[in-house]
């Protein structure tokens, strides 16, 4: 899995009957050179719709081919240093860009090659057949939050916070396939990660200490969140990086402006969640915190600071459930799932109009 921050590579090999359990075997970052790492963002930023897609495509060609390339080594040097040999490899992507709206989602990696470099059979391209039916493409791990529940008997109702470069939750009231609810709530570190790399300061913001030492604009704040709730498309259930940008801080400081997207990032996502919970106010919900962003300290800390007193946060870490890896997990567990044909989307996690399986498996050596 290689998600929207564009550092790194997550790998996880689990094993796993893809219904009632899963066992990880291990866990392993692999983080991109600074080489693709910038390739990664500096094409992102070229593209805005289809029509990019197909203008750069000779650029998009070299760097799916670089991306592959890369996976490859993962897979090849975590099987070798581990001993293990697993059925087959679940491969994500790169995504750069994603466009419910407009029914596609493109993820760069090239599953015919990946299957010839490492000759394994390979499970990729999860998102199309969602959208073929109806739905959004994303998110597509809550059926994967929905058996980490199961599995460590933590108390329903109960919701899983992943805040990534993208921040999503999803609602676990039962073990169901309609007992899971699932949407994008807004941006998660895709802003304070771009703000940081403009200023040439890393990739992100380590614990929120740039944030910390800065200052928020209120009015560049409540301007911004304006314009978030006056938003063409307020329904969709997913996002992309490209439906935010940061051009308004023109002027800031690095420390100023690391604060105000920290606090944007934080209101968004509490006003989302308030919204995606309305129906049940009144009850006591405990939240529980992975992806990237929850180290963020300044940005979990907001986050608590302005949600509501029934809002219980936790660190998934707390279940002994390593929160680096949910997703890496996530897509090894699709994986399975796509194998055995059995649904990886439904209609109240995608918007789908039916549960949906998805992924194409390739045996290319």
């Amino acid at each position: 899995m290689s998600g929207t921050s564009g550092d790194g590579v997550d790998a996880s090999i689990i094993n796993s009957d893809g219904q009632n359990a899963y066992n990880v075997l291990t866990n392993k970052y692999v983080k991109y050179s600074e080489e693709l790492s910038g390739n990664i963002h500096k094409l992102k930023n070229k593209i805005n719709n289809l029509d990019d897609i197909k203008n750069l495509n000779i650029e998009i060609n070299e760097l799916e081919r670089d991306i592959t390339i890369f996976h490859s080594k993962v897979v090849i040097d975590i099987l070798r240093n581990r001993g293990l040999n697993p059925d087959f490899i679940g491969f994500h992507g790169q995504t750069i860009l994603h466009s419910p709206t407009d029914k596609f989602s493109i993820q760069l990696g090239d599953g015919k090659l990946l299957s010839q470099l490492i000759r394994k059979k390979v499970i990729y391209n999860f998102r199309q057949n969602d959208i073929k039916n109806g739905g959004e493409g994303a998110p597509l791990t809550p059926i994967f939050h929905q058996i980490i529940v199961k599995q460590n008997k933590i108390d329903m109702p109960v919701c899983i916070l992943n805040i990534g470069g993208i921040s999503n939750l999803t609602l676990i009231k039962d073990n169901s396939n309609n007992g899971i609810i699932s949407k994008d709530l807004g941006p998660g570190n895709c802003l304070i990660d771009e703000w940081i790399r403009r200023n040439n300061k890393g990739n992100y913001d380590v614990n929120g200490e740039i944030a910390m030492s800065g200052k928020t604009n209120d009015l560049i704040l409540n301007q911004a969140l304006d314009n978030f709730d006056n938003r063409p498309n307020k329904d969709k259930l997913s996002f992309d990086t490209n439906d935010f940008e940061i051009n308004f801080l023109r002027g800031l400081s690095l420390e100023d402006g690391a604060a105000t997207l920290t606090d944007l990032t934080a209101n968004i996502i509490v006003s989302s969640l308030v919204n995606f919970l309305k129906d049940n106010k009144n009850k006591v919900f405990k939240i529980l915190l992975c992806g990237g962003g929850r180290k963020n300290k300044t940005l979990i800390n907001k986050i608590k600071s302005i949600s509501y007193e029934n809002f219980n946060y936790e660190q998934i870490d707390k279940y002994g459930i390593d929160g680096d890896f949910i997703e890496s997990q996530a897509f090894a567990f699709l994986a399975v799932r796509s194998h055995l044909n059995l649904p990886i989307s439904f209609p109240l996690t995608t918007g789908c109009n039916s549960p949906s399986s998805g992924g194409l498996s390739v045996e290319n050596f």
